[in-house]
């Protein structure tokens, strides 16, 4: 069962979207359950002024980023550092034992975006990963590049896995 207050904050998540020009940008995925979140943050004078997040994932996960945007929001720097996956489980009142990873996810996320507005601060520049290209490796046929599941020929029309569900790009 969900605690009211997760359900309020599914059903009406805060600070959704992403900032433009943000200062910090942290993003993580769990490749197991598919929850994938993005926390934006507006950084000034050492506090944070704006978060805004992306969620693709659950109700819960969709939660959780909703609750940790407003835990987050208005506080120093060292201050959001100091909120943990279990104080965004605490403030939604519990969580279900196999959706408590999702309050890791919100967790590590924010520290992410905390990280990368620190080490933009600091002149440095992270390595873009590099994107998984789709390649025919099957001959003719086209395979999904993460599931490897025989893919339509007509993939315009539908340009995602009808297997996995990870969206294919058309040029490859």
């Amino acid at each position: 069962m969900y605690s009211e207050t997760v359900k309020e904050h599914f059903k009406n998540p805060r600070n959704v979207g992403e900032i433009k020009n943000a200062n910090g940008v942290g993003e993580i995925g769990n490749p197991v359950c598919g929850d994938i979140m993005t926390i934006s943050i507006k950084v000034e004078d050492d506090r944070i002024e704006d978060i805004k997040f992306l969620t693709f994932g659950c109700g819960a996960a969709i939660a959780v980023s909703s609750m940790l945007t407003e835990m987050a929001k208005g506080k120093t720097l060292e201050e959001a550092k100091k909120i943990t996956n279990k104080d965004v489980a605490a403030a939604l009142e519990g969580l279900p034992k196999n959706k408590l990873h999702c309050s890791n996810l919100g967790a590590d996320a924010l520290q992410l975006a905390i990280q990368d507005y620190e080490d933009r601060k600091a002149g440095k520049v992270r390595a873009k990963p590099e994107e998984d290209k789709h390649e025919h490796t099957h001959g003719d046929k086209c395979y999904c590049p993460y599931c490897d599941t025989e893919l339509p020929l007509e993939i315009e029309k539908a340009p995602f896995c009808t297997n996995c569900g990870q969206a294919i790009e058309l040029e490859h």
